[in-house]
């Protein structure tokens, strides 16, 4: 069982509406269950999902254990960069999903991990196994893979102290003027859509630094460098700045380059490794896809 601990302070109206503002981390959908569940509780007693929420309230809610999927070894083909007894990187291809989910039973990164791997950590919960962060379905590039949890816990503090490396490749429309860049702003659960993510007052602290490396006219490649890890944050960051990433079929405008998805790749990441203190660098090359395109705006200018 897991405790999550909500206080109310300046928030108004249903419950079910200001849990999914405050925990941006769930969907509206699995807040719902918990509260049908009666496992949201207000000084001890269970509270229904129209109640009306007032300041001061404290909130516990009492998470089940998840019924978890049967975990399938797939032989997934797997571009295994680099390997040892406590980490794995990875060079994930656009549009595999990275764990398996109710959407995404198999054919994932994790299926794969479990075929090629003799090893994962196991403190991301038995559907993600090894997995110290993600990158989105159809964005390319490296990841770095725990295989036992002392090293899970090594690399996961070194993402919350911003001391891994983590640089990105995006293809964004428009003509960026500047050469360098941050964006410095918020990102949580979007206020009219719930299955995207935006740039709310609210939300969590998220930075980007960018750098532009070609200029296309209609097109900008840049290089992006992130000191946090929000859902979406390359993609919301570069829309809510008016130069979304090409391809995005979520955040980016309809007419756009053709591709399997955003043109957004994890190009560079770095690490120390958990065990001998080394310091880990990994590039990975653009995908053929995005090569292409590039090579044919090039012949454009």
């Amino acid at each position: 069982m897991t405790q999550l601990e909500v206080t109310i302070t300046d928030e108004k109206g249903r419950l079910d509406k200001v849990l999914t503002e405050k925990l941006t981390d769930y969907s509206r959908s699995q807040i719902q269950q918990w509260l049908k569940e009666e496992a949201v509780t207000l000084e001890g007693t269970p509270v229904k999902a129209n109640y009306k929420v007032k300041n001061g309230n404290h909130f516990v809610i009492t998470i089940p254990e998840a019924v978890t999927l049967d975990l399938i070894a797939e032989d997934i083909p797997l571009d295994i960069v680099y390997q040892d007894e406590d980490v794995a990187v990875i060079n994930k291809p656009q549009g595999m999903v990275v764990h398996p989910s109710a959407g995404h039973p198999n054919g994932t990164l994790v299926n794969a991990l479990l075929y090629h791997l003799k090893d994962l950590s196991s403190i991301n919960d038995v559907v993600r196994p090894g997995i110290v962060h993600r990158i989105d379905k159809d964005t390319s590039g490296l990841l770095m893979i725990a295989k036992n949890d002392a090293a899970h816990e090594a690399l996961a503090k070194q993402l919350k102290d911003k001391t891994s490396l983590r640089k990105y490749v995006a293809l964004v429309h428009g003509n960026i003027s500047h050469d360098k860049g941050t964006i410095n702003a918020p990102i949580g659960r979007s206020k009219t859509n719930r299955k995207m993510q935006a740039v709310i007052e609210d939300g969590k602290p998220a930075v980007t630094h960018f750098t532009v490396l070609e200029r296309f006219g209609a097109f900008t490649l840049v290089e992006l460098q992130l000191e946090t890890g929000r859902t979406h944050q390359i993609r919301v960051h570069m829309h809510y700045i008016g130069f979304p990433v090409a391809g995005d079929p979520v955040y980016g405008p309809k007419k756009t380059l053709k591709g399997n998805g955003q043109f957004l790749h994890a190009k560079l990441l770095g690490f120390t490794h958990p065990r001998t203190q080394e310091q880990m660098v990994f590039e990975a090359p653009l995908p053929e896809l995005f090569e292409k395109n590039l090579e044919k705006l090039r012949k454009n200018i």
